[in-house]
């Protein structure tokens, strides 16, 4: 069954991870795969601007799949060395994958978010909750740690000590308290979360394509980079962005007092 069900509408991706039945749980031994050709395609794809994802059913993704962890098969069979070589080839992949994804990343969380499902959660950049969301990284419950660079991405979202506390106490956190604690941009009613999704999406399709993937980029590497690594990194894509007929539209469009119509030229 294909894990991730795309949807087109012109610059905007709607990719929805599609197995309700498990609650969306993550990851299968194919999982990795399905992660890297969407992003793949996507990147090379300069007409796509944005990504949406969700999950199927009642769940955003309930994480690990626990029977097959109990009965030490799939990923989580074989020797240590054989399970190291699982987590890099399958949830190494995942959380590569969209890390690395150029165009912004919205999540519409519809539902729970557990586990490595919080963690890709935290892997958008623009994170929207469903009032029906809930988000937790349980992993010492499970007597594991987070084998997916959770304990580098979740101190970059809501800070070290709220860090420390997700997962020192394995605690779960509804909608509301993920907003106050950063986690989120904006919780709503689970009937409006998909329309609040597609409005903010639209936001980010109306700027210039090149220059939304540079910004991107420049937001990603800002989190490791000194400043001044930063500074000369701006000064070169922007010298190219001054050189797109987008940046001679945009500019236009203001002058003009109009709508602007990129092309991503």
């Amino acid at each position: 069954m294909t894990l991730i069900t795309r949807e087109r509408r012109g610059p905007l991706e709607i990719w929805t991870l599609d197995r309700a039945e498990r609650l969306n749980a993550l990851p299968d031994p194919q999982d990795g795969e399905a992660f890297a050709q969407a992003c793949e395609a996507v990147n090379a794809d300069r007409t796509v601007s944005c990504v949406i994802l969700t999950g199927a059913g009642r769940a955003f993704s309930a994480g690990g799949d626990l029977t097959a962890m109990r009965d030490r098969r799939d990923l989580f069979g074989g020797t240590g060395i054989d399970i190291r070589e699982n987590y890099r080839r399958v949830v190494h992949r995942i959380v590569r994958s969209l890390y690395g994804l150029e165009v912004p990343l919205i999540a519409a969380v519809n539902g729970p978010a557990m586990g490595l499902g919080c963690d890709i959660a935290g892997l958008a950049d623009i994170r929207i909750a469903s009032e029906a969301a809930s988000f937790g990284v349980p992993f010492l419950k499970l007597g594991i740690l987070p084998g997916d660079g959770g304990t580098w991405l979740m101190p970059r979202n809501v800070g070290y000590a709220r860090s420390a506390e997700l997962l020192f106490t394995g605690r779960t956190l509804d909608a509301v308290t993920a907003l106050d604690w950063g986690l989120v941009n904006r919780v709503v009613p689970a009937d409006r979360l998909m329309d609040e999704a597609l409005a903010t999406a639209a936001q980010v399709t109306a700027q210039a394509p090149q220059a939304l993937r540079m910004t991107k980029a420049l937001l990603r590497q800002g989190r490791d980079a000194t400043f001044d690594q930063i500074l000369e990194m701006t000064a070169a894509m922007q010298a190219l962005a001054h050189l797109t007929d987008d940046h001679a539209e945009g500019v236009g469009a203001v002058l003009e007092k109009r709508a602007a119509r990129f092309e991503g030229r």
